[in-house]
């Protein structure tokens, strides 16, 4: 053997190679259950939009159907399924569930059909589906239109499309001026006179009224009531309109029924339309629910006003959370003595995180709204009590909790970004003469800013989706007012306000007819999942910027 030849060295396997792929196997599946979920979220969702054709089904004499008084049902499928027998036989039996609308004639809006049970199915050209503001859609056949003044219009004559077309939108038009009218004008009104009550109740206190004030504040209140009482007959006449015109539709099962054009909010003919034409109102669905006020218990309608109040509380919730986090993680870092209570500190502030969110709301209902709203109203708005302004539920004390319950992340993320910065750094700026402070501002900071913002990141992924502390400090089923509009002082924290994930709890199971609850919550889920992207794409983009804008070799 050659003396100068190498030993060989023994072949060993790799000890680590099998956790490798075991952790990598539990990754990808973790993964495939986020991309599963997310894709029974988005096809459910958007499923919701879709504008279906309407299929009409002929049924067996002795069906289920037939004797619940339907042997003809129409309506769109909204799922096929295998539904197992009762009994020792347990048979798969294939059935689908039609919506089939007409909720004041069928009591509900769904039918499970067995396919056994179907004779016949066919796609009819001439029926038609509407949106109305009550009992959801209405599919049949328009029969004809009766007008105000008794004459008749039959769905057989060549003007009936245009007749309906227009009467449909003059109804919209008048609807939207009620709307101004009521909620515009005549709140604006509500809000003077509420003004002047308020002047009175407060001279009342002093016992002291002057004579000239007194009767200035008698002829401002007649002639905003009289304004009021000019109003609201405009608003009763308008309403009128409404119902004045009635369109006559047959129900599939041959009940001719009656429904005021003004409650109609759209209509079409679902089996006429091309792929399109399908688009177009798939889109405009869309944009219909993300802008329009919520109806029908909410599951109708849009959901504006929820996105709106997840919105302006995730921004004012950091805003809070940011400056008390980072002002906390840079004295337990750069100036506390490192010792046994620093060390305290930091391990309630673990702990913090982990605190059911239940917990902080009970807390932000007794210490915010109660001790701090309930204050509030004794210096500011006595005036106003015993009716509460600040001392009950509001967007701002929905705010300040969630900042409260998101703050140990930012704390933490903030510590861990500060920590990174390297020693080289803050020394060169000390050699330079900069104090502490200064260091710590122009340097530290902008180097940590990242971190800041990832930690930001994380405390608004969870604050936009806590549902259960909002219950307890703001949040509500339906808000008629929003927390920022056109009225001063412009921004009205003391409003409560609604929330995407309280709308989901909401319908999923607080709504009356939960198969017609369905589609929305799929959909509403879908548009919070948005949101948050949208939110934390935002703030990962400033964060990448400002990452590219302090790297430096050292890093």
């Amino acid at each position: 053997m050659n003396a100068l030849s190498s030993p060989k060295v023994p072949k060993t396997k790799g000890r680590g190679e099998p956790m490798v792929w075991f952790t990598g196997m539990w990754l990808s599946f973790g993964l495939l259950m986020i991309l599963v979920l997310l894709t029974i979220i988005v096809k459910n969702g958007l499923s919701t939009f879709w504008p279906s054709p309407v299929l009409q089904i002929e049924l067996v004499e002795n069906s289920d159907a037939k004797l619940r008084g339907s042997t003809t049902l129409a309506g769109d499928v909204k799922k096929e399924q295998i539904r197992t027998t009762a009994g020792e036989s347990g048979e798969p039996v294939p059935e689908i569930q039609l919506f089939t609308g007409n909720r004041e004639a069928y009591n509900t809006g769904f039918r499970y059909v067995v396919e056994s049970d179907i004779t016949s199915r066919e796609y009819p050209k001439d029926i038609i589906r509407a949106e109305r503001l009550e009992y959801g859609d209405m599919i049949g056949y328009p029969v004809r239109i009766e007008f105000a003044d008794e004459t008749r219009l039959e769905s057989t004559s060549k003007e009936f499309p245009e007749a309906l077309r227009r009467m449909v939108k003059e109804a919209n038009e008048r609807r939207d001026k009620i709307e101004h009218i009521e909620k515009d004008l005549i709140g604006a009104i509500n809000r003077s006179m509420e003004k002047i009550k308020l002047n009175r109740r407060g001279w009342d206190k002093a016992e002291s009224i002057p004579e000239k004030d007194r009767l200035q504040m008698d002829a401002e209140q007649a002639g905003l009531q009289k304004e009021y009482e000019k109003l609201a007959s405009e608003a009763r006449e308008l309403r009128n309109l409404q119902n004045a015109n009635r369109l006559i539709y047959r129900i599939p099962t041959g009940d001719e029924r009656t429904v005021a054009t003004g409650s109609v909010v759209d209509y079409y003919y679902p089996n006429r339309l091309n792929i399109f034409q399908r688009v177009f109102r798939f889109f405009a669905r869309i944009i219909h629910f993300i802008f329009e006020d919520p109806r029908e218990a909410n599951t109708e309608g849009g959901i504006f006003p929820a996105i709106f109040g997840t919105f302006v509380m995730t921004i004012l919730m950091s805003v809070v959370v940011v400056p008390f986090g980072v002002l906390a993680a840079i004295y337990l870092r750069e100036y506390a003595k490192q010792g046994p209570v620093v060390r305290a500190v930091r391990i309630a502030v673990n702990n913090l995180a982990g605190v059911p969110s239940i917990v902080f709301g009970v807390f932000g209902l007794g210490f915010f709204v109660y001790f701090m709203g309930g204050s509030i109203d004794s210096l500011l708005f006595s005036e106003r009590l015993p009716t509460p302004t600040f001392g009950t539920g509001g967007v701002i004390w929905a705010s300040l909790t969630l900042a409260l319950m998101t703050v140990p992340v930012v704390i933490v993320s903030t510590e861990e970004a500060l920590v990174a910065v390297p020693r080289g750094v803050r020394e060169a700026s000390l050699a330079a003469g900069a104090s502490k402070w200064q260091t710590i501002q122009r340097i530290v900071l902008p180097a940590s800013l990242p971190g800041i913002i990832t930690g930001l990141i994380l405390a608004m992924a969870r604050g936009a989706g806590e549902v259960a502390p909002l219950m307890l400090v703001g949040v509500v089923k339906l808000a008629p007012t929003l927390p920022l509009d056109t009225i001063a002082p412009f921004v009205h924290l003391e409003r409560k306000f609604m929330h995407l994930g309280f709308h989901i709890y909401d319908l999923g199971f607080q709504s009356p007819d939960s198969e017609a609850a369905k589609p929305m919550v799929f959909a509403t889920t879908l548009l919070l999942i948005g949101l948050v992207i949208a939110l934390n794409a935002a703030a990962i983009i400033i964060r990448e910027r400002l990452r590219r804008k302090y790297k430096t070799g050292a890093f």
